[in-house]
């Protein structure tokens, strides 16, 4: 995973460059979740990788996958990275480019599993809390998962802040064990 990072980065770093340069970053940001899917799907991902496909086809079939919703600059970024045989790369293209825009943003990604769904006032509330304790502008992805009994769980980055009936219950279930 690391090599491929090591590899993804200059491609993430180009595209962020034009993108902040363009003042462009949520447009650009489409353009790569949506080259991610794609590249993603099974039967694309197969012809991506069929050498026997030439770069030519290859691209034909992106820009008539995802029609309008591909500009000039993203199609010019297919063609780079088919010519250099990067495509499968997208997903690490992607995670690069929306962690060097989170920066700058001064921004965090958090996911908030609940067990069951906040009002409009709990979830503005939630989201004031962790701008207070991460100290940046909160993007959240708010998720009812009924597995965890009670209460919530939210993820940033690497860190889990597990309030749930369900972890309570497996630290309990833990610590009996030991």
């Amino acid at each position: 995973m690391a090599e491929r990072l090591t590899v993804a980065r200059p491609y993430a770093e180009a595209v962020f460059a034009l993108a902040a340069e363009e003042n462009k970053l949520p447009q650009w940001q489409s353009v790569l979740a949506l080259l991610r899917a794609v590249s993603e799907a099974p039967k694309i991902r197969a012809l991506l990788g069929d050498p026997k496909t030439d770069a030519a086809a290859k691209m034909k079939m992106l820009a008539d996958v995802c029609g309008d919703a591909l500009d000039a600059g993203g199609r010019r970024l297919v063609e780079v990275l088919l010519r250099s045989g990067r495509m499968g790369l997208m997903a690490e293209i992607e995670t690069l480019f929306l962690q060097r825009k989170n920066a700058a943003e001064n921004t965090v990604e958090a996911t908030i599993e609940t067990a069951l769904p906040f009002d409009a006032t709990q979830e503005a509330e939630i989201r004031a809390a962790l701008a207070k304790h991460t100290g940046k502008k909160v993007d959240a992805q708010i998720a009812v998962n009924p597995a965890l009994i009670g209460g919530t769980r939210i993820t940033i980055g690497d860190t889990v802040i597990d309030a749930s009936v369900q972890g309570r219950l497996a630290a309990m279930a833990r610590e009996l064990k030991n």
